[in-house]
């Protein structure tokens, strides 16, 4: 992103009044902040939201920018640190939605960059501060990477029979199945590929090269969208999380004209997969985040259950594992990389690297071939008798849409399982960024209506950067206080199954546009998820209890505030756009299937319904929220899908 000295100015201004630095830290700007942000939003593909960005800091040091901050008519650069503070809590509380979206995105981008810049000398000193211990680096012990992906840097015209475009949980179980049938097989992944051997540099490191350049988040600035982006997709980065698709809910899917997701179709489907990824209970031993998960909600009388992990006795379970969220150097994690996309380069399958979609062509209703682009701009082209579409929910529909389909489904009944964070300080050490990735979950609260819909409780590895996505910032010296007490914090995370949906568009450049505004109805569910999570914080112990709300609801149980306090202060808060930080960890069901074109955008087969021979098998599938991690599920789908194909083109 090219950027003015007056704009660059009007970050660093920006980022030093979030993070202004004192006696024992460097500030924002001197840690580098500005170009790690400008780094990571020149990944960005959407054009428009750059010039957005341009625009922003362009006006922002004007006197007219300070009507809208509420400081008069006075530039920003002429405040002093305590209004800069004030005008940008002002922006954070405002009464209007744009006003609070562009404060969440300032904050989380000033937040972020702040904490994963390893700074001048290679290790942030807020690292030090907190008892991080920063990247762990490479591990020189670490095998060659196994496959063998091409990548191509001149125009490229390939054929084969079936094209998989994506190789994450759904384009990689698939690729295996086609390949193991016999049939020629050319897998297409926008990233890059990654092994052990090229794990360990830390946050920032991963974050620009595993997870998904953009959108960062849905348009109305409510959720953080989280996705992988490389060789294995999401297996690569996911926190090793294995459940089965509920039971109750494959009985729902079957009721959408589906009848084989209640069917042994799919249960054989679900057995395969949990085979053939390792799935395993005997390597989740408690953290001491999940044993705070457990402690509390046992107080309460909750119920507690392990979660399988698709591990393999090469995970340590511990401060290893705690990493794996940026890629396992042990290579114990089962990812696609390490399973389906091996077995299918083992029948003869093409993997190829630095391939972006754009769009697929089709003829007399026929998909006829595929057309991507790589990096530099170098135009693949793959013909094929059948096109898998496995490229994730947002970006699947919005193929779809630049090739031409026209179904209305396609885009809609969009799912992400919104998901918020309670922190507890507790007085023992914790080092959240340690033990295993996920080991505990309570369904407690699963179903609140008796309609299936409600919220699951688990926990998760917490590093200093990503963790600012679900947190508030009330000013300086309190994120400091909080930053300082981050090796005695724990969260509780709250994973909303989401009733009701959003949309995926395309802007006139094809890119996707995301948006979601939480339901008063799954806002309600969220709200109970939020102040069980303070519950069972408050049952195992903790000195203080706060919430991602933007307001900074918080209480220190007897000493200040209550339970009750806490649960009133979070209702009044609010969970509309900008009230509460929440993230979309899972992204589902835009290209749903179901048994007619009225009401899905695939068929019983996954195939779309104007074009038979594009057959879809990933998340976008999903006809409702699945309520639980739905990597397994992802695969399951992938596999089956694959599985009719594989008949109808044999």
């Amino acid at each position: 992103m090219e950027t003015t000295a007056e704009q660059r100015a009007a970050l660093r201004m920006i980022c030093e009044t979030f993070v202004p630095g004192d006696d024992s830290a460097p500030s924002a700007g001197e840690v580098g902040a500005v170009e790690t942000i400008l780094s990571i939003l020149s990944r960005n593909p959407r054009e428009a939201e750059q010039k957005q960005l341009a625009m922003l800091l362009g006006l922002w040091d004007s006197r007219a920018f300070g009507l809208l901050t509420g400081s008069g008519f006075r530039r920003f650069s002429s405040l002093a640190h305590g209004q800069r503070e004030a005008a940008l809590l002002r922006l954070g509380d405002s009464g209007l939605a744009p006003a609070r979206a562009i404060f969440q995105a300032l904050k989380q981008a000033s937040l972020l960059s702040y904490n994963v810049s390893p700074g001048a000398t290679g290790a942030n000193p807020l690292w030090t501060a907190i008892g991080y211990p920063g990247p762990a680096g490479r591990l020189d012990s670490a095998p060659k990477p196994p496959l063998h992906p091409l990548h191509y840097t001149e125009a490229t015209t390939l054929d084969c029979d079936v094209v998989v475009v994506g190789s994450g949980a759904g384009g990689g179980s698939a690729a295996a199945v086609l390949a193991e049938a016999g049939l020629d097989v050319v897998v297409l992944e926008r990233g890059n590929y990654y092994d052990d051997q090229d794990f360990g540099d830390g946050e920032l490191d991963a974050l620009t090269r595993l997870y998904s350049p953009g959108p960062a988040a849905t348009a109305e600035g409510q959720l953080t969208l989280v996705a992988g982006s490389c060789l294995g997709g999401g297996t690569v980065v996911n926190w090793s999380t294995c459940l089965p698709t509920p039971d109750a809910v494959r009985a729902q899917w079957a009721d959408t004209g589906v009848p084989q997701f209640a069917e042994d179709e799919f249960g054989d489907a679900l057995s395969v997969v949990q085979k053939r990824i390792g799935v395993t209970d005997q390597k989740s031993p408690l953290s001491a985040r999940d044993g705070i998960l457990e402690r509390g909600a046992r107080a309460l009388g909750w119920d507690v259950d392990t979660l399988p992990r698709n591990v393999t006795d090469a995970c340590d379970a511990g401060i290893e594992c705690g990493r794996c969220g940026y890629g396992c150097r042990l290579g114990a994690k089962q990812s696609a990389t390490k399973t389906w996309l091996a077995d299918a380069a083992a029948h003869g399958a093409r993997l190829v690297i630095d391939a972006n979609v754009r769009t697929i062509t089709v003829n007399s209703g026929r998909a006829e071939s595929v057309s991507a682009l790589s990096s530099d701009g170098v135009e693949i082209t793959v013909r094929a008798r059948a096109v898998v579409v496995a490229a994730g929910a947002i970006q699947t529909p919005a193929l779809l849409r630049r090739s031409g389909l026209g179904n209305k489904n396609i885009g809609k009944h969009l799912r992400l399982h919104p998901a918020a964070a309670v922190f507890g300080v507790f007085e023992e050490q914790i080092r959240p960024w340690e033990g295993a990735l996920q080991a505990r979950i309570s369904r407690e609260h699963a179903d609140l209506d008796g309609n299936g819909y409600g919220v699951i409780y688990e926990t998760g590895p917490m590093h200093p950067g990503l963790a600012t996505g679900f947190m508030n910032w009330r000013g300086a010296a309190e994120f400091r206080t909080t930053m300082g007490a981050f090796a005695r914090t724990s969260s509780i995370g709250v994973i909303t199954r989401d009733r009701d949906s959003g949309t995926v568009s395309v802007d006139k450049t094809g890119e996707p546009i995301v948006k979601y505004r939480l339901s008063d109805y799954d806002a309600n569910h969220l709200h109970t998820g939020i102040v069980g999570a303070a519950s069972v914080l408050e049952a195992a112990g903790a000195q203080k209890i706060y919430s991602g709300h933007q307001a900074g609801v918080s209480f220190e149980p007897g000493n200040r505030g209550s339970l009750a306090q806490f649960d009133a202060a979070c209702r009044t808060a609010g969970y509309g756009p900008g009230r509460c930080s929440m993230g979309a960890l899972h992204i589902m069901g835009s290209a749903r299937m179901g048994g007619t074109p009225a009401l899905s955008a695939t068929d019983p087969d996954g195939a779309t319904w104007e074009v038979p021979n594009i057959v879809v098998a990933d998340g976008s599938t999903f006809p409702t929220a699945p309520g639980v991690n739905p990597m397994v599920t992802i695969e399951a789908i992938g596999y089956m899908n694959a599985k009719r194909l594989a008949a109808r083109l044999n």
